[in-house]
């Protein structure tokens, strides 16, 4: 048995590699496990809000060296066209998971983070302790971070409540090279769910969609889908047929969960998508993931600096000041996902937000934060 981390982080995507950088910055000595290689393309939205900036400025992760697309403009529609249009209150950028993990990753092995590319098995807590076994090792590590992702056989081995419940929520992502305007980022829905639009770096589009999987299990393949429900929409007709397929085809995951999850399970302290989801209409996933990382990180600090006493307090402070910043955001998010399945409720809304301009930017401030202030 390895017993040399202070601090072990499951999974390697923004909240992990953030908290891995933060730690390690301050001294403490990391291993990160990430069952995948660097770089790779991961279903997401890749647009990051600036509220998380500072922070990565103070990571010294300069994300302009990633020549990332600056968003300010936010548009909005309906199934049947109608278009809403604001100015983002605090703005943002585009850039890809493929570049962005990558980039983080390299400044986590410069700042002598151990990554192992392998699939954690098992994770036990005894005698204040964990012990992490993977498929060619067993680690321990008195401090355990998870940070993988959205849905893992980890949540399995944990016994995690909504692990067991099936989700209807099926994710399609892919790169187009086409036309659409720098500065926007653009949520169109559909029968049965809601794509977003935006470009990251070298001038590419992602496009990347949330599905009932009941309406989508209805068609062939993605194409016939996408065909037949999200061009029913003209926005995304247009965008779709002036636009092309850069993957050799797009890239899916299921059974995405929005229930409630606890930010702490046994004693592992939950960051990013591990703790709770937000729903991907509200554009804020990559930044909640990277502030989790800053909030844990923190705390965590506290504690090898002896600031916070014990684990039970560690654990209950962490608890609280995840509820704090995310609470209203993921309450908001799960609020307007139901809204937004209602086709009348969501015509209605339009036109109010096209009567009322400064209505639309309030609803978009609800699920984001302020911009992060940097004490050290």
């Amino acid at each position: 048995m390895k017993t040399n981390p202070d601090v072990l982080i499951i999974g390697g995507g923004l909240a992990g590699l953030a908290g891995a950088l933060h730690l390690s910055q301050k001294g403490l000595k990391v291993t990160l496990i990430e069952k995948s290689s660097y770089p790779r393309h991961k279903v997401c939205g890749e647009y990051v809000s600036n509220e998380i900036l500072s922070y990565l400025n103070w990571l010294d992760a300069d994300i302009s060296k990633l020549n990332p697309t600056t968003i300010c403009k936010f548009e909005f529609s309906t199934r049947n066209g109608k278009l809403a249009s604001a100015n983002l209150p605090l703005g943002g950028f585009g850039v890809s998971r493929y570049e962005l993990d990558n980039f983080l990753y390299q400044k986590a092995i410069a700042n002598g983070c151990t990554i192992i590319n392998e699939m954690v098995n098992a994770v036990s807590f005894d005698n204040d302790l964990f012990s992490i076994t993977t498929s060619n090792q067993i680690l321990s590590a008195k401090i355990v971070l998870g940070a993988y992702g959205k849905r893992s056989n980890i949540d399995q081995v944990l016994s995690r409540d909504f692990f067991t419940k099936k989700s209807p929520w099926l994710a399609v992502k892919a790169h187009y090279k086409g036309n659409f305007n720098d500065d926007v980022v653009a949520l169109h829905n559909f029968d049965g769910g809601y794509c977003g639009v935006s470009k990251v770096e070298n001038d590419i589009i992602n496009i990347c969609y949330l599905a009932d999987y009941a309406t989508f299990k209805q068609y062939k393949n993605i194409e016939d889908y996408q065909q037949n429900v999200l061009y029913k929409n003209k926005h995304l007709k247009t965008v779709f047929e002036n636009s092309s397929l850069l993957f050799d085809k797009p890239i899916t995951i299921s059974q995405i969960s929005f229930d409630k999850k606890q930010p702490v399970e046994n004693h592992i302290l939950m960051i990013g998508d591990t703790a709770g989801l937000i729903h991907p209409l509200c554009g804020n996933g990559m930044a909640m993931a990277i502030h989790s990382a800053k909030i844990a990180s923190e705390l965590v600090l506290d504690y090898y600096n002896g600031k916070i006493i014990s684990r039970e307090v560690l654990e209950k402070k962490y608890a609280q000041n995840w509820k704090k910043h995310f609470g209203k955001r993921l309450y908001m998010g799960r609020l307007l996902a139901r809204v937004l399945r209602n086709k009348t409720i969501t015509n209605t809304l339009i036109a109010i937000t096209v009567a009322l301009p400064k209505l639309l930017p309030a609803i978009i401030k609800q699920t984001h934060g302020k911009p992060i202030l940097i004490n050290s």
